[in-house]
């Protein structure tokens, strides 16, 4: 039980989220279906908070002492995620930000991406379902990573 929480907890820091907590439970042992469940549950539990106050707090906080710094960079890094996704998707945004969500790769994830929606002002419940389809095709390459699929198929292919 302890191992799950951990799951959960794991899956909710940014930048780490379902791409190291998946890996965790595997390494552990843990059976995948319901440790995925706790994953995409725990990353998905901050995602409408942030789409809804992160924005705010960034800007009241980025002219402040000790943590101006780390603010801005937020806010740096969701504009930046947010223009890029905005010209590389044109009026296909929603499957950019599914895309940009559920491809693992470092400084992806539904932290960067509700933040990067929140910036671009899409509508919150499209941001919500973009995201939560971007954590699921994460948690499942996560998973397959995890499991060794992907190198088995890198072997049998390559």
């Amino acid at each position: 039980m302890l191992n799950y929480a951990i799951v959960f907890l794991i899956s909710m820091v940014p930048l780490i989220e379902l791409r190291g907590a998946i890996p965790y439970a595997v390494a552990f042992g843990l059976p995948i279906v319901p440790s995925y469940i706790i994953a995409i549950i725990g990353n998905m539990l901050p995602v409408p908070i942030i789409y809804l106050f992160a924005r705010k707090v960034l800007i009241w906080g980025k002219d402040k002492p000790y943590i101006g710094k780390f603010f801005t960079f937020c806010l740096e890094k969701g504009e930046k995620g947010g223009k890029k996704l905005q010209a590389k998707a044109g009026k296909g945004l929603f499957v950019a930000l599914l895309l940009f969500v559920g491809i693992p790769l470092p400084g992806t994830g539904a932290w960067t991406g509700t933040l990067a929606a929140s910036l671009l002002d899409m509508d919150f419940k499209s941001s919500i379902i973009a995201v939560m389809l971007g954590v699921i095709l994460a948690g499942l390459i996560m998973g397959a990573a995890s499991a060794g699929l992907l190198g088995a198929a890198g072997a049998i292919l390559g």
